[in-house]
């Protein structure tokens, strides 16, 4: 099994950005650990703070890989271009916020990408790549 999990606008900060919100820990020590904790899985991660390499990215991988995990930031709530490349591929992907988005600003609260996705899983921290993961497997 193959999957893919890619991370948009400033997830590369993660470990030093409000660690009120998205905690201490750098998204490529817990990407270590997902590796360790799904040995059978071949994991690759991508991050970009560029809406059009995000876009490239999901077309490149998204026919040949089993699934991908997306937190596309905050393109979630702004690109329809994003929405748009998650229908036009034939991989599943599955919408993953740090932070339970919901209780945060209302700009928050929608989601241009959701309806092209196999499901939305927020507000678990980094678990909620984890559970992601789970989806696939299950």
């Amino acid at each position: 099994m193959k999957i893919f999990i890619l991370n948009g606008p400033n997830l590369n900060l993660l470990g030093i950005r409000e660690p009120s919100i998205y905690g201490s820990k750098g998204f490529s020590d817990y990407f270590e650990e997902l590796i360790k904790s799904f040995p059978s899985i071949e994991l690759n991660y991508f991050q970009s703070n560029h809406e059009g390499e995000l876009i490239d990215k999901l077309h490149e991988v998204g026919f040949s890989c089993d699934g991908i995990v997306l937190n596309a930031g905050a393109y979630t709530h702004t690109s329809v271009a994003i929405g748009d490349a998650i229908s036009a591929i034939n991989t599943p992907v599955v919408e993953v916020h740090i932070s339970n988005v919901y209780a945060r600003e209302s700009f928050r609260h929608h989601s241009f990408l959701a309806k092209n996705c196999k499901g939305v899983i927020c507000g678990f921290g980094f678990d909620s790549y984890r559970l992601a993961i789970q989806s696939f497997i299950s």
